[in-house]
């Protein structure tokens, strides 16, 4: 079979690392995103090992390194402050032979589009597909038509494309987790955490969080069960984060009192699937467009990249057409991306109180879990990728 022409509409994490990874095995790529301005949404992301192992494969553990924190341990307290559980990552990492990273989006982003070296082009919104036994044609809404052996939809939660390959009658929009996400950098600082820590503070259904990335700062992030649609105004987001963490220990007031409250991202979490298919024909969805996660496994970002490597391995090396190719992709990522939605579901309902008598078991079980407990459990998610 000759290295298929790819178009990929979506220029996120999943989207950029399929062109990297199609683009070095020598296919011809061409990504499209709807923007004007390519804007990470949110400031920060932990790409645990299986993630980092992707970018490690693809050639750019170097770059992701000097874009990403040490974090040797993760941390847990009772909103007051008490220590419920200290977990050191070493043997995790020493386990699965790769570092886990948390990098500020944007670092990231900047880091493949350099490693992708060509052009986005933005300002292209799709509104439609077709296909025929040549290839498939994606319409824009400003009037531009692409062609190509395959199409890759990695645009996004909210998917334009996902309706095509799922149909009419699925259940395609994102489910409401039940809670508001507060996200941004600050300077790091030991009084506000530790450098080589990820430190969680909980309690009242809620979380506040600090770790370390690039560049001496910290992503932090705050976790508050809310209605859906309540005012979004960075004027009040100060006020509205010290009445609801009233009372937290020390370093949460400190860290409310030095954001920027401007770059500060304000989030509705949701969720989209499990989904029955990801492929229709020459189309493939990949990352949030097929199966968008809560962020309480940090696993989203790593599915994407997983995605991009095993899409890619699959159109360049299946040898019996593209639609098989895609078919492939498909049967080896549908499992293990559903599973993933729906534990991410349930430690997202766990953590925000959807049943405070099963929330507050858990705040019982981080005083008195082993840390090897905590440490085989993620490694169990890593090793199930595709690098193993």
């Amino acid at each position: 079979m000759e290295k298929p022409k790819v178009i990929i509409t979506g220029a996120g994490i999943g989207g950029l690392t399929a062109g990297i990874a199609l683009r070095r095995a020598g296919c011809e790529v061409e990504i499209y995103d709807r923007v004007k301005e390519l804007r990470p949404i949110g400031a920060g992301i932990s790409l645990w090992s299986n993630g980092a192992k992707v970018l490690t494969y693809l050639g750019l553990g170097e770059q992701l390194s000097a874009i990403g924190g040490t974090m040797n341990q993760m941390a847990y307290h009772h909103k007051t402050g008490t220590p419920l559980n200290q977990i050191s990552l070493l043997p995790l990492i020493d386990a699965v032979h790769q570092r886990p990273y948390p990098v500020a989006r944007r670092d990231l982003q900047n880091m493949l589009l350099k490693a992708y070296s060509d052009e986005i082009k933005l300002d292209h919104k799709c509104v439609g597909v077709e296909e025929d036994e040549t290839g498939v044609t994606v319409f824009f809404e400003n009037g531009h038509q692409a062609k190509g052996d395959v199409l890759i939809a990695a645009d996004g939660i909210r998917s334009t494309i996902r309706r095509y390959v799922l149909g009419n009658e699925a259940d395609l929009e994102p489910k409401y987790a039940g809670y508001v996400n507060w996200n941004g950098l600050v300077t790091a600082s030991t009084d506000l955490a530790p450098a080589n820590t990820w430190v969680i503070y909980v309690g009242d259904h809620q979380r506040a969080s600090m770790m370390p990335i690039g560049g001496d700062r910290f992503y932090f992030f705050f976790d508050v069960p809310l209605r859906l649609g309540t005012p979004c105004n960075p004027d009040y987001f100060k006020t509205e984060l010290r009445e609801h963490f009233k009372g937290w220990a020390e370093p949460v007031q400190m860290l409310i009192d030095r954001f920027n409250p401007s770059d500060v991202a304000r989030i509705e979490i949701h969720d989209a699937g499990p989904f029955n298919r990801y492929v229709r024909g020459r189309v493939a969805l990949l990352g949030d467009s097929a199966h968008a996660t809560c962020p309480d496994m940090g696993q989203g970002g790593c599915l994407a990249l997983e995605d991009a490597l095993v899409i890619a391995d699959h159109l360049v090396n299946t040898h019996a057409g593209v639609e098989r190719a895609l078919k492939r992709y498909e049967t080896e990522r549908m499992i293990r991306a559903n599973a993933i939605v729906q534990k991410a579901r349930k430690r997202a309902e766990q953590i925000h109180g959807k049943d405070p008598a099963i929330t507050q078991q858990w705040y019982q079980q981080l005083a008195t879990e082993k840390p090897s407990d905590v440490t085989d459990a993620l490694k169990k998610v890593i090793i199930a990728g595709p690098l193993r």
